[in-house]
């Protein structure tokens, strides 16, 4: 892809894409940054950064959104949706094969071409909704 557009192949580049595609986690700009440096140890965050940026530019990848105040990236272009906890910050993958078959509203029809037809709920999990329940039965037992 970068050499068709022109674009230098650089390890750093490289590095950046492959620990982002293989990543199931939709990890941070500073999660890809961490993983990256063990490998090449005088990259910098503003280099992840800018190449997260290009990356997301040519369409190898994508932002999914921005949970507890950072950007989170997903690689993977298959059609799928996420499911984002807003108090564990967990991204789950699925898949909505009746969604994605859906034809645009009319007033969207016009806007433009579409790179990507996703969608992304946002609440949260079942785990963390079991420990609110429980948070809040430890304080009403301790009260009585």
């Amino acid at each position: 892809m970068c050499r068709e557009h022109r674009i230098k192949v650089t390890p750093q580049r490289l590095e950046i894409y492959k620990v982002a595609i293989q990543s199931k986690e939709h990890p941070s700009a500073e999660d890809i940054y961490h993983s990256v440096r063990a490998k090449l140890p005088t990259i910098s965050l503003d280099t992840v950064y800018r190449t997260l940026s290009s990356l997301e530019r040519w369409g190898l990848l994508f932002k999914v959104a921005v949970v507890d105040d950072r950007s989170r990236f997903d690689a993977d272009l298959s059609p799928h949706h996420h499911v984002i906890c807003t108090e564990c910050n967990n991204i789950t993958d699925f898949l909505w094969p009746e969604f994605d078959s859906l034809a645009l509203p009319e007033d969207v029809t016009g806007w433009g071409s579409l790179k990507l037809k996703a969608s992304q709920f946002v609440g949260v999990c079942s785990k963390c909704d079991a420990k609110n329940k429980n948070k809040v039965f430890s304080i009403r037992s301790s009260a009585q």
